[in-house]
């Protein structure tokens, strides 16, 4: 079975260059940036100013391969620190490679199909597949949470910025 996926639109960032650019959005708080629609779809961004945050379903473009065990950002500097199961990691040389962010939406025109969104850790140029409003009573779990290995270690995520461990051979310091 094959899938085919278009992108919707694209990132429009303050970072050019995997490396050194935030791992997650907690470490890009403030850092504003905009998702541009493709012609056709501006109309389905009505509502959702009414939200707070979206998820951006997006894909890594600067990514290529993959392996099943990884030493992730959180596990100190390149090379170092605990293998890690991908599955279990978000690195972001992947199988399928698609990435998650939860956004805050600064303002939203749907006349011009732009997303205004804050603490962006996405590369400029990356390729949008979808936007889902974040929901708390959908989206928040409840009960126990747990975070398996990373712990202690992601209360670090807001200060640790990408290396170039997870760049494909040949794509210098620029994958995702």
């Amino acid at each position: 079975m094959e899938f085919l996926y278009r992108p919707i639109g694209f990132v429009r960032s303050p970072f050019t260059e995997a490396k050194g650019s935030p791992i997650q959005p907690s470490g890009a708080r403030g850092a504003e940036g905009r998702i541009d629609l493709l012609p056709g779809y501006a109309a389905g961004l009505a509502d959702l100013a009414g939200f707070s945050h979206l998820f951006a379903l997006y894909h890594f473009h600067r990514s290529s391969g993959f392996d099943l065990s990884v030493t992730p950002f959180l596990e100190g500097r390149e090379g170092q620190g605990a293998p890690r199961g991908l599955f279990a990691t978000r690195a972001p040389r992947r199988p399928n490679p698609v990435g998650l962010s939860l956004l805050r939406i600064g303002r939203v025109d749907v006349a011009a199909g732009v997303v205004h969104v804050v603490d962006i850790d996405l590369l400029d140029g990356t390729p949008v597949i979808d936007l889902k409003p974040y929901v708390p009573v959908f989206d928040a779990p409840t009960g126990e949470v747990r975070s398996g290995w990373i712990g202690e270690s992601g209360r670090d995520a807001a200060t640790v910025r990408a290396d170039g461990r997870f760049v494909a051979p040949g794509q210098g310091t620029d994958g995702e």
